[in-house]
């Protein structure tokens, strides 16, 4: 029986580091390429963990209230959508005085798996957010070594689940609102605890059941937008549960279960992209 157990074991691990090897070598292939495909109109393929994007647009690395950061890993593409939304969020938080806002990863030139950092952002539609604000004018804008080196920092006590008022402000607060109340959002990723700090003062607006708790994402949001109706191949996601989201699945995420899975993980199942991403990759 032992040896059954050990045998059924090493199969295991070695079909994990096959899956994980083979996911290497096919996000190795995404990342090398440096350009979008030239469609004029843009099409997001597949899901958010498994696809790609045709006719994506770059984001200009400077706008009105925000800029782009780590330039080095040339993740500033998306779906025209996706520039547009972030460009609309930049200029409200200008217009009111909220910061500039600090937009981390979006995509590859053609969507696809990333070599670190993330499962989705493959299709165009995903875009990480700092909740650390710039003071910094549009005339002033941060260096690229700034932007390379400066960290964004966590929005939580240290080794707590609660949140740090020393950093965590109204104007957090009034950018995911302004986020959220978008028509083409879907959802919003942030951290259990900062869900929970918009649950006691918040309960009441309908944007909040659009702000989701989700692992880690307390340094950062992460805003997730809808498959564009013209875009026939983007699968979404299912529909967000009824609900504001601060009721017991909430509380969920502060048990022992959340935080420590006791059932051992099941291997990554082998990545497979749409059959029409191999065109995009390969034009």
């Amino acid at each position: 029986m032992l040896k059954m157990k050990t045998a059924f074991f090493i199969g295991g691990l070695l079909l994990a580091l096959s899956s994980e090897c083979m996911a290497t070598t096919i996000a190795q292939q995404w990342a090398m390429v440096t350009q979008p495909t030239s469609e004029i109109i843009a099409q997001s393929i597949g899901n958010y963990n498994a696809g790609c994007i045709s006719g994506a647009v770059s984001i200009p690395i400077d706008g009105v209230g925000y800029q782009v950061m780590r330039l080095s890993r040339k993740r500033y593409y998306g779906h025209p959508n996706l520039k547009q939304f972030i460009e609309k969020l930049g200029q409200s938080a200008d217009h009111q005085h909220l910061g500039s806002l600090l937009i981390g990863d979006l995509g590859q030139p053609r969507g696809g798996p990333t070599l670190s950092g993330h499962r989705s952002h493959q299709t165009g539609l995903d875009v990480d957010i700092w909740f650390l604000l710039s003071k910094n004018t549009s005339s002033t804008h941060l260096s690229s070594n700034e932007r390379e080196t400066l960290g964004a920092p966590s929005m939580l006590k240290a080794q707590s689940d609660n949140i740090d008022l020393t950093k965590w402000s109204k104007e957090n607060e009034k950018i995911l609102e302004l986020a959220a109340q978008q028509p083409e959002v879907d959802r919003i990723f942030v951290n259990p605890s900062i869900k929970r700090e918009l649950c006691t003062h918040l309960a009441d607006k309908d944007w909040l059941r659009k702000i989701r708790p989700w692992w880690q994402h307390e340094d950062h949001f992460h805003v997730r937008l809808k498959c564009p109706n013209d875009n026939k191949f983007c699968q979404g996601q299912e529909p967000l549960p009824t609900g504001n989201g601060c009721d017991s699945g909430l509380a969920w995420w502060f048990s022992e279960e959340a935080k420590h899975p006791s059932k051992p993980q099941a291997p990554p199942k082998p990545l497979e992209l749409p059959k029409l991403c191999n065109n995009v990759l390969n034009q």
